[in-house]
């Protein structure tokens, strides 16, 4: 009888031991949001393995903030690469009171929904969303912490005037606020460079069929094609060049299409050889711990692996290193605090310029070798 009473009292104090540890433990969410399904999924659930990973990390160190144990957690939401569903899904991450948000993917979907996290008070970092106007409406919500269009676009027109001597280039776009943007740069840079615009066409971000827009171009015998928009698209378009025997032409692009996915998706054309395309920051074997960070990611998502992912990784960090240096993860506590950021990410050193753009942004290109991207 008396063995029973201890028993019942160990297990008793454990039982209460365990319940003060969860009372003593505070969920912090953060909200995640990209395209996960539709033709642009690979790069949504490339960002999002990201942050999960981020989320993995922090725990695994047992943050504590102003005295309490911290257990982080992801609300991840798909906004399909539509600016409708990405306004609808960061209005849901207002309305559940998430910590913070990691995203967007496109610049389309990410400028509207800054307004909205702007409204509701809670700051997101977006390691994807390239468009210069993201930073234009002065939120002190905003944060990018990649290269912007401005440095994509000029610095793939001066790699094409200054090194390989392009004089005249066709320009393709997809319409949507990046795909504009970006070619919109490169034009500007490249007229100023003394390149020839022999033409300019427009098609969208669902098409697939580009032969008359390509015949058109064909028919003015441009160097090079640059298109501003994502790789569903320039798969496609790669192989009907070489259909339409442009096998000769170089094709520029910017981060949307610089994918390992592309390489799939141009399905054995030789045309994927001509593509030069520019990424923001530093390729990952430059990175400070690039390499090492890969290998764990594809450890955990075997052939997942596109572009931003280390991005989304460190916005989730940046945002969880302000909520410790300011004791609190209440979004008006901690928000001021981003725009001091100084942070040793796996992407480079993160700190923020008074606009939420960051500072000595850089950029790599790159092309294609053997089907593989290949920094220059």
């Amino acid at each position: 009888m008396q063995m029973k009473l201890k028993w019942g009292a160990a297990a008793a104090l454990t039982l209460v031991a365990g319940l003060s540890a969860a009372q003593d433990t505070q969920v912090v969410r953060i909200g995640h949001v990209a395209p996960t399904s539709g033709a642009q999924a690979h790069y949504g659930k490339d960002n999002e393995n990201g942050v999960r990973m981020a989320i993995e990390d922090l725990n695994a160190q047992n943050v504590v903030i102003n005295g309490k144990k911290i257990r982080f957690e992801i609300v991840a939401e798909d906004d399909a690469a539509d600016p409708k569903q990405g306004t609808a899904a960061a209005q849901k991450l207002c309305d559940s009171k998430v910590a913070g948000v990691v995203g967007h993917l496109n610049s389309g979907t990410t400028i509207p929904a800054s307004k909205v996290y702007n409204d509701c008070g809670i700051p997101h970092v977006t390691g994807a969303a390239t468009n210069p106007n993201l930073t234009k409406p002065g939120y002190k919500t905003t944060f990018r912490i990649i290269a912007n269009d401005l440095a994509l676009g000029s610095g793939l027109a001066v790699h094409a005037s200054d090194k390989l001597k392009i004089k005249k280039v066709a320009i393709i776009d997809d319409r949507t606020a990046y795909g504009q943007g970006v070619a919109e740069v490169f034009k500007k840079t490249a007229l100023s460079k003394g390149i020839q615009v022999v033409d300019e066409q427009f098609t969208t971000d669902k098409a697939t069929d580009f032969m008359s827009i390509l015949t058109a171009i064909k028919a003015k015998a441009p160097d090079a094609v640059f298109f501003g928009g994502m790789d569903p698209q320039a798969g496609p378009m790669l192989r009907q060049m070489e259909q339409l025997g442009m096998a000769n032409v170089k094709y520029f692009g910017g981060d949307g299409i610089c994918t390992a996915e592309i390489a799939k998706l141009a399905a054995g054309a030789k045309t994927l050889g001509n593509v030069i395309c520019a990424e923001g920051g530093a390729s990952l074997a430059k990175m400070p711990g690039g390499d090492a960070w890969k290998k764990r990611y594809d450890t955990k998502y075997p052939n997942q692996f596109q572009v931003y992912s280390p991005y989304t990784y460190d916005a989730t960090f940046v945002l969880v290193d302000a909520m410790k240096r300011a004791k609190s993860w209440d979004p008006k506590v901690y928000t001021p605090e981003l725009a001091k950021t100084n942070f040793k990410g796996v992407t480079g050193n993160i700190a923020f310029e008074s606009s939420g753009e960051l500072k000595n942004a850089a950029i790599t290109l790159y092309n294609y070798k053997d089907g593989k991207k290949t920094p220059l």
